[in-house]
């Protein structure tokens, strides 16, 4: 079988979203965990859907899914706070996807803004909400970099619906 067999083209509808959303896990991304103050304490989601935006003013985006039970509370935060994970950090961040508050139970600190922030991660962007548009099923939220944090470190990867680690030569 030559590489050419195994290509698919496919118009998306609802009868082969599986397909697409396989097709979108073949963009290996980072992963990110996100957090925010809530009225019900700490809120965070697991998030793949991270992108730098602009140098000046300083903007990154996340878009969280509308459906999610998480959303409102990401909706309504004037403040959260996007944590780069490390390859060592794959369980913190199944935890996340299961558990809104699991952050809460790791070592944590709030910032300046009240929001409870990781003590470890490769990279954090603590940012006021910029501005957020609407995308199908999801939001695009664009947020202010008000500070950033860095350190070492190999980065935890997702890719094909499993999360990865990154060879680094």
């Amino acid at each position: 079988m030559t590489r050419s067999d195994k290509v698919r083209s496919f118009v998306p509808d609802p009868q082969n979203g599986r397909l697409l959303r396989d097709a979108f896990g073949r963009f290996a991304t980072g992963v990110t965990v996100v957090t925010a103050a809530s009225p019900d304490g700490c809120v965070s989601i697991t998030a793949n859907s991270f992108s730098s935006v602009s140098m000046d003013p300083p903007l990154v985006l996340w878009s969280p899914a509308v459906h999610s039970a998480r959303y409102p509370a990401f909706a309504q935060a004037e403040h959260f706070a996007i944590h780069v994970l490390a390859a060592d950090q794959a369980e913190l961040a199944w935890a996340v996807a299961r558990d809104r508050g699991a952050v809460m139970a790791r070592d944590h600190d709030v910032n300046e803004e009240g929001v409870p922030v990781l003590r470890r991660c490769l990279a954090r962007f603590d940012c006021r909400q910029h501005a957020m548009h609407e995308a199908g099923d999801h939001v695009i939220v664009v947020g202010r970099v008000l500070r950033a944090t860095i350190s070492d470190g190999d980065p935890l990867a997702f890719f094909g619906g499993r999360v990865a680690t990154l060879a680094i030569n």
